[in-house]
Parts: structure tokens; sequence; C-alpha cells
């Protein structure tokens, strides 16, 4: 019961350094694919073609809204 405490202890405070040093690091989580940046999808989603839709209309110099 000695060894389960003292690992279940570590672990706990494995998770704990983890987890502030994923606060204090403020980097996104990312998914299996590299996140929104590197979408491989077959098909795209509603979210990632309005997405492009934006980043085509900046790059055409259209700034509206």
């Amino acid at each position: 019961m000695g060894y389960f405490l003292a690992t279940f202890i570590f672990m706990l405070i494995v998770i704990a350094i983890m987890a502030v040093g994923v606060i204090f690091g403020r980097h996104a989580i990312k998914g299996s694919c590299g996140g929104t940046g590197n979408c491989v999808c077959s098909e795209k989603c509603d979210k990632r073609k309005k997405l492009e839709a934006e980043q085509a209309a900046a790059a055409n110099g259209d700034l509206r809204a």
C-alpha cells in the first residue's frame, strides 16, 4: 500500500507540474494533425472554409469586416 500511495502522489505532482507549464506557457493545445494551421482533411468543415475565405480576401486587399 505504501508503494501505491508514493506512486500516486508522485503522479499527482507530475500532472500538477505539467498543468502549470501549460497554463504559463500559453501554448495552444493541438490535435494530431498539428492544429488549425495544418489541415489535411479530405473535406473541409465550414469553419475552415470561412477562415480560408477571410485569408483570401485579406490577401486580395478586401479588408471588409
